[in-house]
């Protein structure tokens, strides 16, 4: 009898632990998924550092010091010293410093923050030159996409008081003058409180879903581009255009791709005139909401690329915006027209589907 009751104890037991472990995973589980404000901060004090091999999983920081009071003088190899498919946040504290490198977060390291110090997000600088038509060591061009001076190809990445900058000022009408400051392709990455400094393809935002808080990008020639899906919110884009230019050029191959940039409560000023965008792709889609216009804006606002079938398929749009350059009278006939019921999808976290990756 005496054994009976303690073997249904035990399978008791082991059932709860069981549930426990399985419900403790999945916490886990949840909890990784999921960029905080937390991943933005640093403990400058009691941080723990990445010398303890059997701690790695936790969430560590690396210090990078072009000075040598850190970790890695650079930042990339700050990178090289996460594990490979890490499950934990590993944080790279980046000191103010002008770091001229190329680099790159490789898909295989995910749940990285770039943090720069609090307040001065003029002083952490990371910065190259390469341009579209520069070639390699084996003589062949880089293109657009391999100019980027950072290339961000994991996921569950953040940044916070860093600016991204790509030097070469683009000469209008030259040939592969393209320059990338920032290449985004992982999926799940907000950027709070930095700048991304170009003139010609600033910005490639070029797959998954993104978070622009409170960041100021600058460009000349289609600065902010590609097939993500990102929300910009309270954004400062500046245009440093001599005579005209362009912010926005998405692209987007189907009217069911659940892609397209959004900007919302964002000021667009600088220098030129500019366009607000351009269709790159047959079913482009962007969309500006309660932002404010200085008066750089050309009035037809958008461009097809010179391709009139695109009017068509377009997703263009203005809603509620203000300023001198608001003025939607000489628009394009193809503009989109909204009702609130119809930008409302786009104007807060459901159109990156914020709910499901972001605890801010």
């Amino acid at each position: 009898m005496e054994r009976c009751v303690l073997g249904s104890f035990v399978v008791v037991f082991m059932s709860f632990l069981g549930c426990f472990l399985v419900a403790l995973s999945q916490s886990e589980v949840y909890a990784k998924g999921f960029i905080t404000w937390d991943d933005m901060k640093v403990d400058e004090d009691g941080r723990t550092r990445l010398s303890s091999r059997d701690n790695y999983n936790q969430s560590l920081v690396i210090v990078v010091d072009e000075n040598g009071g850190g970790d890695s003088l650079t930042v990339q190899g700050a990178i090289d010293m996460v594990p490979e498919h890490n499950t934990g946040r590993v944080k790279i504290y980046i000191l103010p410093g002008i770091y001229r490198e190329k680099v790159l977060v490789p898909s295989t390291k995910p749940y990285i923050s770039f943090l720069g110090k609090e307040g001065q997000i003029n002083d952490t600088i990371i910065t190259w030159n390469s341009k579209a038509s520069d070639t390699d060591s084996n003589g062949v061009e880089l293109g657009t996409y391999r100019s980027a001076s950072v290339t961000i190809e994991s996921d569950y990445f953040c940044a916070t008081g860093i600016t991204f900058e790509n030097t070469v000022v683009a000469v209008p009408g030259g040939y592969g003058m393209q320059a990338v400051a920032l290449r985004v392709s992982g999926d799940k990455a907000f950027f709070y409180k930095v700048r991304i400094l170009g003139t010609q393809d600033t910005l490639l935002d070029e797959t998954g879903s993104h978070y622009f808080y409170q960041c100021h990008i600058q460009g000349s020639v289609d600065f902010i581009f590609g097939r993500g899906r990102s929300l910009f919110q309270d954004c400062i884009l500046q245009s440093t255009a001599k005579k005209t230019g362009a912010i926005a050029a998405h692209h987007r191959d189907s009217p069911y791709d659940n892609t397209g940039f959004s900007f919302v409560g964002c000021v667009i000023n600088g220098t030129g005139k500019v366009l607000l965008g351009r269709a790159w792709g047959n079913y482009s889609r962007a969309i500006y909401s309660y932002c404010y216009f200085d008066n750089i804006i050309i009035p037809s606002g958008w461009s097809d690329w010179n391709s009139p079938y695109r009017q068509k398929t377009v997703v263009f749009g203005e809603y509620e915006c203000s300023g001198r350059g608001a003025e939607t009278r000489g628009r394009v006939p193809w503009l989109k027209t909204f009702s609130y019921e119809e930008v409302r999808p786009f104007l807060g976290m459901q159109f990156i589907n914020g709910g499901q990756w972001l605890r801010l």
